[in-house]
C-alpha cells in the first residue's frame, strides 16, 4: 500500500511589466504518514493593484493555507480543514484592514484573491474566492474548474465580489473532482490565463524539460501575448494515484473511540501510562512515557461520559491545532505523534511543576514581585494567543503550570476560541466556560462573544487574587447576566484587603477588571507595564470618585439631593 498519491509540480512567478509583484505561491508535499492524512496542497494568491500591501496579503494567504492546513485534527474532513484555516486568515486579514488606510477604502487594504488544492488519496479538493482560476488541462481545451466572483458594471468594467481581507465574512467556493492517473490542473493568475490558450499550454509541455519548465514558458507566451500583469502558474500532474480511497481514510480517522480510563503501566501505541496526573467529568490526563525516545510526556484523554457530544468532541480535536499554531516558551507544546492512533487523545510535553492553584494552597500567598514575575509569563503566553487572533478564554490557576525553574506556561485550551472559525454548534456562555465562571469577564454571561479584553479580564482577576487571596467583586459576576444586574457591581479596592498594595497597583488592577470591556486595557502588555511602573494618570487620581468606588452610594446620594431640592423647592411655593 503506497503512502500517497504521486505527484509531479511545476510553478513559476514574475512580475512581468509591474513594479512589484503582488501574486504569491506556493505548494507542500509531506512525507510520511502527513502524505496520506493530509495529502498535497498548493494555493495561488494574487493581490490587488489598487493596493500597496496586497502583496502582504497573498503571501501570508498562501504561507498560512500551507503551514496550518497540516496543523488540523486528523480527524477533520479537507474541506472542515481547509475552511476553517481560510476563514481564521481572513479575520486576520481583515483586522489588518480595519487597522490601516483600508479601513476607508478595502481597495486600499489587505486583500487578495486565492485558488487552493488539495489532492487526498483519489480525489482532487478545490477551494477559491475572487478570481484566481483552477483548470483542468485536456488536450483540445482547459477545463475551468472554478467560477470567477466579479460583478461587470459596463463593458470591460468590473469588480471583485469576494476576496480574502475584505469582509468578516468569508463564503469560499469548495468542490470535489475524482482522479485519474495522468490528470493534469492548471492553478493561474489572470495575468496568465488571460493570455493563454489550450494549445499554449501544450506547446508549453511538449517543449519543457519538466513541469517547472513549462511553468517557465507559459510565463513567457503570456508576456509575448501582452500581458501587463503579475504572473503566476502552477502545474500539478497525478503519476500514480494512492492505493486506497479518501473515504475509507476519512472513516478511519474521524471513527477512532474514545480511549477507556487508563490504569498504571497500559501500554498503547509506543505509549506506557506511569500515573494519572488529573481525573474531571470532562477528561484524564496522565503521565507517560514514550517508549522509543524514553521521553516523559503527558497524555490527554476525553471523558468517554462525553463521546455523544459533538461540540465537546469538536474542541477537544480543536486542542491540538491550536497548540501546534503557536510557538511560545510560555505556552505548553504538543508533540507530534508519526505512529497511528489507536484511540482519541493529546500528547504534550511534560512540565516537571505544578500548577498555579496547588503551590498556592502549598505556600500562600506570593509577593508583589513574585505576582509580578507570574503575571509577566501568563501575559506573554496571552500575547501569543491574541497575535493569531485566539483567545484562551479560560485563565485560573489551575491552567497555569509552574516549573522547576520559575517557567509559567499555559496549559488547556479546551476553552479557546479562533477568529473566524465557525463552531460545529453553538454553546451557551456557561458551557463554553464551565470551570472558570469565577475569572470569567461580565461580558460572557450577557450572550456576548469575547475580545483581547475578556482575557484581560481573566488575567486582572488572577492578578487580584494572587495579590489578596480575593475576587475583585466577590462572587457576583456570574450572578450578573443583565447590563442592569453588571452596572451594580461594584469594585473592591485590593487595599482593602491588604494596605501595603501600592494605590497605583490598585488602580491598575480596577482597570483591568473594569466591567465595560472598552475601558479596561487594550492590551495584556499595557496591564503588566502598569503594574511595574506608576502610570501618571492613577497618580493624579489617588482617590477615584464615588461614582466608581460605590456606584450604589453615589446614586443615593443623588437621589437625597434631588429630594431635599424638592423639599426646598415646595416650602418656597407655599
Amino acid at each position: 500500500m503506497s503512502s500517497g498519491p504521486h505527484l509531479s509540480i511545476g510553478q513559476h512567478s514574475e512580475r512581468g511589466r509591474k513594479a512589484v509583484n503582488q501574486d504569491f505561491h506556493g505548494s507542500c508535499m509531506p512525507q510520511g504518514r502527513q502524505l496520506a492524512v493530509k495529502g498535497v496542497a498548493l494555493a495561488v494568491a494574487d493581490g490587488i493593484s489598487s493596493s500597496d500591501v496586497s502583496q502582504v496579503a497573498s503571501e501570508t494567504a498562501v504561507a498560512s493555507f500551507l503551514e496550518d492546513y497540516y496543523c488540523t485534527s486528523d480527524a477533520w474532513s479537507v474541506k472542515t480543514s481547509a475552511e476553517r484555516v481560510l476563514a481564521a486568515t481572513n479575520a486576520w486579514l481583515y483586522s489588518q484592514t480595519r487597522q490601516s488606510q483600508g479601513r476607508y477604502d478595502k481597495d486600499r487594504g489587505y486583500v487578495c484573491t486565492l485558488a487552493a488544492l488539495v489532492i487526498k488519496s483519489n480525489t482532487a479538493y478545490l477551494f477559491h474566492v475572487g478570481d484566481t482560476r483552477i483548470y483542468r488541462v485536456q488536450r483540445d481545451r482547459l477545463e475551468q474548474l472554478t467560477t470567477d466572483h466579479r460583478v461587470s458594471v459596463a463593458p470591460g468594467q468590473s469588480y471583485l465580489a469576494r476576496a480574502l481581507g475584505v469582509d468578516a465574512h468569508l463564503e469560499i467556493d469548495h468542490r470535489s473532482e475524482p482522479l485519474e492517473p495522468g490528470d493534469l490542473f492548471m492553478l493561474a493568475s489572470d495575468g496568465v490565463y488571460e493570455h493563454v490558450d489550450a494549445a499554449d499550454v501544450q506547446r508549453a509541455l511538449a517543449e519543457g524539460a519538466d513541469l517547472d519548465d513549462a511553468a517557465r514558458l507559459l510565463v513567457a507566451r503570456a508576456l509575448d501575448n501582452g500581458s501587463g500583469d503579475n504572473l503566476t502558474v502552477q502545474l500539478v500532474r497525478i503519476d500514480r494515484l494512492q492505493d486506497h480511497g479518501a473515504d475509507e481514510l476519512l472513516r478511519k480517522m474521524a471513527a477512532l473511540p474514545f480511549p477507556p480510563q487508563f490504569a498504571p503501566r497500559a501500554q498503547f501505541d509506543g505509549l506506557r501510562i506511569l500515573r494519572t496526573l488529573h481525573g474531571s467529568s470532562r477528561s484524564h490526563i496522565y503521565l507517560a512515557l514514550d517508549i522509543d525516545s524514553g521521553q516523559s510526556v503527558v497524555v490527554k484523554a476525553p471523558s468517554i461520559d462525553l463521546q455523544d457530544d459533538p461540540v465537546y468532541v469538536e474542541r477537544f480535536l480543536m486542542e491540538e491545532w491550536i497548540a501546534r499554531r503557536i510557538d511560545s516558551p510560555h505556552v505548553v507544546k504538543p508533540l507530534l505523534q508519526e505512529r497511528p492512533r489507536s484511540s482519541m487523545y493529546l500528547v504534550t510535553e511534560y512540565i516537571d511543576g505544578t500548577t498555579l492553584a496547588q503551590q498556592l494552597r502549598d505556600r500562600g500567598r506570593p509577593g508583589l514581585d513574585a505576582v509580578r514575575r507570574i503575571v509577566d509569563q501568563v501575559a506573554k503566553g496571552l500575547r501569543a494567543f491574541h497575535r493569531l487572533e485566539m483567545l484562551h478564554q479560560d485563565i485560573r490557576p489551575e491552567n497555569i503550570m509552574v516549573d522547576a525553574t520559575g517557567t509559567v506556561k499555559l496549559i488547556d485550551f479546551g476553552s479557546a476560541s479562533v477568529a473566524g472559525v465557525r463552531e460545529m454548534a453553538t454553546a451557551p456562555p456557561a458551557a463554553t466556560l464551565a470551570g472558570a465562571a469565577l475569572y470569567a469577564a461580565p461580558e460572557y454571561f450577557l450572550g456576548e462573544p469575547g475580545t483581547v479584553q475578556s482575557d484581560v479580564f481573566s488575567l486582572g482577576v488572577l492578578t487580584y487574587h494572587l495579590l489578596t487571596g480575593h475576587l475583585p467583586y466577590d462572587v457576583r459576576i456570574p450572578q450578573a447576566k443583565s447590563r442592569a444586574a453588571q452596572r451594580k457591581l461594584a469594585y473592591t479596592p485590593a487595599r482593602d484587603h491588604d494596605p501595603a498594595i501600592p494605590a497605583w497597583v490598585d488602580e491598575a488592577l480596577r482597570k483591568a477588571v473594569r466591567i465595560d470591556p472598552y475601558a479596561r486595557y487594550r492590551d495584556a502588555a499595557e496591564f503588566v507595564f502598569d503594574l511595574h511602573y506608576p502610570n501618571r494618570a492613577f497618580q493624579q487620581r489617588s482617590r477615584p470618585p464615588l461614582i466608581e468606588r460605590s456606584p450604589v452610594a453615589f446614586w443615593k446620594s443623588v437621589a437625597f439631593v434631588l429630594l431635599v431640592l424638592l423639599v426646598l423647592d415646595l416650602a418656597l411655593r407655599r
